[in-house]
């Protein structure tokens, strides 16, 4: 079966061209585009009136994305920056990012550098991309950095898809079965105990504690919802306060598998951003002070800040990170100093602790889906045996 692509691609002289073709698959497209000596930027399938289905608008970080991943194939295919930039921001699928990189062009045009450029809008590029784009254009390998920036960018967006995938389906169980038991609760029983009390007689246990939890939610309404407000307006009053936040992040890393799983996602997140950074030229210490914002616990930013203290002043940074940071991360860390091969143990480290987040997630969802099962089954069969001793008792009562 054949396919319509509409595609735009850059020529080895860095014109850009667009066209079709029809294709059984995208991937023939970016071969036929090759062998035709053509560098792609876009390639979307088309609807059969032609209209392109990347047409459509994209959430600000998945547009910084592909802008910087079109940014990375025209500045490698040859293109001036200065048409790469007038051209990704013509194509951004963002309109806020259209405008900024429009900014962006002007602010070069009038002598600033791309990352000074950059620097003014901290909405759509954080100090990551900053750094390394200085990098880049102080070492004169501004594409490789926009390169390595666009694949760091689609490697953490992937681990957050899989992330929020893995949570969706049990936290989609827990949401129908707690409106399903409400539900229950809240418009089934009260009927159900008028018809009861006209009947009279004598009920059984569950069906006297089914009563009186349905009376707790239907007559006693205000009061959770009362509590409910102030338990949020307390917790979100004390998370203000730094101390209770610090805290809090500590304690959470003492939590069972949930503490390991979060120490990993940060360990694997500073690693990769550290990494990053070292491998486009940014010192050590200016690298592991922008990495440190990439931390999701306050603990590990500590701990950071605690080794760029000690980096300043002459120390070895694996010992710094001590007593925070998992033993292997620290342990290849310290081979990389040794060695002089820190960025690639970085990376190295950041692969190794996303492949356990992935492997931890999918442990923890394949036990807590027929746990969560189980749970809210109970549930609903202690309410289903409640009204059913009740008839029964009723229907004895009657014949």
């Amino acid at each position: 079966m054949s396919l319509r692509f509409r595609y735009r691609a850059a020529t080895p002289d860095g014109q850009v061209m667009e066209g079709v073709l029809h294709a059984p698959s995208r991937q023939s497209v970016l071969e036929e585009l090759r062998r035709q000596h053509l560098y792609p930027v876009t390639v979307d399938e088309s609807t059969p009136t032609g209209a392109p289905r990347g047409g459509r608008q994209l959430g600000r970080r998945a547009a910084v994305t592909l802008w910087t991943r079109n940014a990375a194939t025209l500045l490698g295919a040859g293109v001036p920056l200065d048409r790469a930039l007038a051209f990704t921001a013509q194509y951004a699928s963002h309109h806020g990012l259209a405008e900024t990189v429009r900014q962006v062009r002007r602010a070069v045009q009038g002598g600033a550098s791309l990352a000074d450029a950059l620097a003014q809008h901290p909405r759509y590029f954080d100090p990551l991309f900053v750094a390394m784009v200085s990098a880049g254009e102080s070492s004169g390998a501004l594409d490789v950095v926009f390169v390595r920036l666009s694949e760091h960018m689609e490697e953490s967006a992937e681990l957050r898809s899989q992330v929020l995938s893995a949570l969706l389906y049990p936290a989609l169980l827990a949401v129908v079965a707690t409106v399903g038991v409400i539900v229950l609760l809240g418009f089934v029983i009260p009927r159900f105990a008028n018809v009861l009390a006209d009947v009279g007689g004598t009920l059984p246990l569950s069906t006297h504690l089914l009563l009186g939890a349905s009376a707790l939610l239907t007559k006693a309404w205000w009061l959770w919802l009362s509590l409910g407000a102030a338990g949020a307006y307390l917790i979100s009053s004390a998370l203000a306060r730094p101390e209770t936040r610090r805290r809090w992040h500590a304690a959470r890393l003492a939590w069972p598998w949930i503490g390991d799983l979060e120490l990993k996602y940060s360990t694997a997140r500073l690693a990769r951003t550290l990494g990053l950074l070292l491998k486009s030229g940014v010192p050590a210490l200016p690298a592991l002070k922008i990495a440190r914002a990439s931390a999701t616990n306050l603990m590990v930013q500590e701990s950071v800040d605690r080794a760029a203290a000690a980096l300043a002043e002459g120390s070895a940074l694996a010992p710094s990170l001590a007593g925070t940071l998992p033993p292997l991360a620290l342990q290849m860390i310290a081979v990389g100093e040794e060695s002089g091969r820190l960025e690639d143990l970085c990376l190295r480290v950041a692969d190794t602790y996303d492949g356990e987040v992935r492997r931890s997630l999918r442990t923890g969802v394949a036990l807590l889906e027929p746990a969560l099962i189980v749970i809210f089954g109970a549930l609903v069969g202690f309410v289903a045996l409640g009204m059913l001793q009740a008839i029964y008792g009723i229907n004895l009562k009657v014949s």
